[in-house]
């Protein structure tokens, strides 16, 4: 038995089965061994922390019975999440802080009458967002592409009443259109990600009586922010990516883990291990420092790659390789955590080990040509070889963590959408003029409020001298003594 291969398939266990976050869970680890030091090293990597004696630790904790393989939540044990509609009323448990947020929108009717559009990636937290609009008041429609939508749950979220534009099963050439009419219900808002809705909407001038739209995606704000440059954005935007509580979280630790869980157990059935694997991480934004972190933390050897001075620094001084891609993709799992089309090239596909995508945007590893003259051979479901190279293709490409698995964590959607609802209220409330718009720092503050009381985290007491008095912008080295005062 390999300790540290079964530590981190306990690991993976509890994060397949419920779609939950280690980074910021207490947890315990019941039993000795190479198997407990093995996962108590390895979650303490990925963020866990040690379970305090709080009523608020009781309910998260996690502990792990090395022994016998048993996973507790909760001091319970973990349950069947079962069907679509059971999937999404475990996520629905677990997003307090969307719930929080979105009482707050109903009291207050904010959205009430309001029609608002949802294009996301179709999946159970995504359910609990439409549906909690709905609660509020709001007329609620949702939209995914093909390669985003879970039937199950779309079937799920018409049952319960909202209306769902999402076909798994779509041709590519039905794509536009379905998305079109979609759009033609007419919004007063519309939530994005990959803002690829909010670019068809101005294609087609369908933006007229658009309150604005929110979006969720670094991808997604980089076209809308060319367009504003070009005067061709009509709506107001509010960058929900942008806000410390989606970007600080999403990324660095629901992509991270996300994505690397998904990769971890898609090599398994190719009998491929992550621990020991030179790994390549193409792009060091938030996206790549989640990723990194997480294939260090199941003892992969990292490199990066990356074209930013700036992030290539970022790299280095947290212990990893920098070079140049071409170089390090030679035998290394190869990921690619850019965003941008064409980031692996086909020569680099052909010389990995295995290839991957975290987040993602069609074409993000070239793939086409990197199979002119081979063919891939399926090993797996989601995992394939090419024949000649003998390269692991994870999902084609796609982004392994949505095709492959079931999106990030529940409790990193939950500050997302939570920060989407604040921007949603932003946006009604204060009707901003045409262009991309920050977040403001309050309502990102209220979001983190509400997370760190709903989560049972005790925030420091400002001390009375560090309050500041009227004339605390003064520097103190060259402060008036009493004695100068007074003479």
């Amino acid at each position: 038995m390999d300790p540290t291969r079964e530590a981190e398939r306990l690991l993976r266990r509890f994060a397949r089965e419920t779609n939950m976050t280690v980074a910021g869970r207490p947890m315990e680890v019941h039993g000795d061994g190479p198997v407990a030091d093995a996962l108590i090293q390895m979650l303490a990597a990925m963020g866990a922390r040690a379970a305090s004696s709080s009523p608020a630790d009781a309910a998260l904790t996690v502990d792990f019975d090395v022994a016998t393989g048993a996973i507790t939540l909760g001091g319970a044990p973990l349950r069947e999440r079962g069907d679509a509609a059971g999937r999404i009323d475990f996520a629905r448990d677990h997003m307090r802080v969307s719930t929080g947020l979105a009482a707050e929108l109903r009291g207050a009717g904010t959205v009430r009458g309001l029609r608002i559009g949802v294009a996301m990636t179709l999946e159970p937290k995504t359910a609990n967002l439409a549906l909690l609009l709905a609660d509020a008041g709001a007329e609620v429609a949702v939209y995914a592409h093909p390669d985003e939508t879970d039937p199950a749950v779309a079937a799920a979220l018409r049952e319960r009443g909202v209306p769902c534009d999402a076909d798994a099963t779509l041709e590519p050439r039905d794509e536009r259109a379905a998305a079109l009419a979609f759009l033609r219900r007419g919004f007063d808002v519309l939530i994005d990600d990959g803002s690829h809705l909010t670019r068809l909407a101005h294609e087609e001038g369908l933006v007229d009586g658009w309150l604005g739209a929110t979006e969720e995606t670094t991808s997604g704000l980089t076209p809308l922010r060319a367009m504003q440059r070009d005067g061709a954005l009509a709506t107001p935007v509010v960058a929900v990516n942008d806000a410390g509580t989606k970007t600080g979280f999403d990324n660095r630790y629901g992509t991270g883990q996300s994505c690397v869980l998904a990769i971890a157990d898609l090599l398994d059935a190719a009998d491929v291990s992550v621990r020991d694997q030179h790994a390549l991480v193409i792009g060091y934004g938030p996206v790549g420092v989640g990723v990194a972190a997480h294939l260090r933390a199941l003892g992969a050897r990292v490199a990066v790659a990356e074209i930013d001075p700036l992030r290539a620094l970022l790299a280095a001084h947290d212990g990893y390789e920098v070079g140049a891609a071409d170089a390090l993709a030679e035998g290394a799992l190869v990921v690619s955590a850019t965003g941008v089309a064409a980031t692996v090239t086909a020569h680099q596909i052909r010389a990995a080990r295995a290839v991957a995508v975290a987040g993602g945007v069609p074409g993000e590893i070239d793939l086409e040509h990197a199979v002119l003259g081979d063919a891939l051979e399926p090993i797996a479901e989601h995992v394939e070889q090419l024949a000649d190279a003998r390269t692991i293709v994870l999902d084609r490409g796609g982004c392994i963590n949505v095709t492959a698995a079931e999106g990030n964590p529940i409790e990193i959607m939950d500050l997302s959408f939570a920060t989407q609802l604040a921007a949603v209220r932003e946006l009604v409330e204060t009707r901003p003029a045409v262009g991309v718009h920050a977040l403001s720092e309050a309502a990102v503050d209220h979001v983190a409020a509400t997370a760190a009381r709903t989560r049972g985290i005790q925030l420091a007491a400002r001390s009375v001298r560090s309050s500041g008095a009227p004339d605390h912008w003064r520097s103190p080295r060259y402060r008036i003594s009493t004695e100068q005062e007074t003479a």
